[in-house]
């Protein structure tokens, strides 16, 4: 019955109109009639089997749900905006480090075929945590349903879903961004700096996030760590040329933070920043085997 209501909601425009107002009523009464304390305790309880310590917490799922509610600034929301962090980025290891933007609009209308760029273009909001519309072509894109996609978006406040205050002030917005792809035309390894009270403790790297996503991860000296975080593990992945070049600007920019993913591509020796993140995976995601959890949790210090 979910996925027959789901299909009808995202498919037909007459049964988005007539659900939206059910899922209003829903998401209000079970993301805003709570703290975000017991909200996130509740979560965390139902998401791994046993309750969260949040007075000494040892895991780093603990931790991360510790940060949402005591670590919260006005640069977690500056830097958590797709759009404003560009400027902090610009000022922190310089604007060489930005991928192009076509143009920014607030106004789901303006996503047309003129004013789409002629080479292929990334499509998103700047105040969720996800993916945006990939376009190779515009010419195939259809605009009926990505503009209905859009608005969706952008009425929608972020931080009532997972608690991530970040996304709670940000003003919505549409960027439209150069996609980045390597000679053979696919999408580039994301690598993700973690990085603990300024400095790099992990690396992250997504493969085929558009088809078969993968992940794997790194020490520092690119020696494979063998645990598994949400996604199976993919092929080995070569020690990138500018790796000791992406550490230092990570670090450069975590010096600000307690805990941040820095997520970098690499393209040619060529260094991209992609976006920053302050909770991964919400907290929520469940490590195999469990001990990495600790293990992680153990090198993040917290000012308790």
């Amino acid at each position: 019955m979910k996925k027959i209501i789901k299909h009808i909601y995202n498919e037909s425009n007459i049964g988005y109109y007539l659900i939206e107002p059910f899922l209003k009523t829903y998401y209000f009464l079970k993301y805003r009639t709570s703290s975000d304390k017991a909200f996130l305790k509740k979560q965390f309880k139902n998401n791994f089997g046993y309750p969260i310590n949040l007075d000494h917490p040892k895991t780093l799922n603990e931790k991360i749900l510790w940060l949402k509610l005591n670590d919260r600034t006005r640069l977690h929301t500056i830097s958590a905006d797709k759009f404003a962090v560009r400027d902090y980025i610009k000022e922190k290891i310089g604007n060489e480090y930005l991928i192009p933007i076509s143009f920014m609009t607030k106004n789901v209308n303006d996503i047309t075929p003129m004013n789409l760029p002629d080479y292929p273009c990334i499509i998103k909001t700047n105040h969720d945590s996800g993916g945006g519309i990939f376009v190779r072509d515009k010419k195939k894109l259809n605009y009926t349903e990505t503009k209905k996609l859009l608005k969706r978006r952008l009425s929608r406040n972020y931080y009532y879903a997972k608690k991530e205050w970040q996304y709670k002030d940000i003003e919505p917005c549409i960027i439209v961004e150069k996609l980045l792809t390597t000679p053979d035309g696919c999408i580039p390894a994301d690598y993700k700096f973690h990085c603990f009270n300024g400095k790099l403790a992990y690396i992250q790297v997504d493969l085929d996030r558009a088809t078969d996503h993968k992940r794997n991860h790194y020490d520092p000296d690119w020696n494979f760590l063998d645990f598994k975080w949400i996604y199976e593990n993919g092929n080995q992945v070569e020690r990138p040329e500018s790796l000791e070049k992406m550490k230092a600007l990570s670090e450069k920019i975590a010096e600000d933070f307690i805990y941040v993913r820095v997520d970098l591509y690499t393209i040619d020796s060529k260094i991209y920043f992609g976006e920053l993140t302050f909770h991964s995976e919400s907290g929520l995601g469940k490590f195999t085997p469990e001990v990495w959890d600790k293990k992680l949790g153990e090198k993040l210090a917290l000012p308790l």
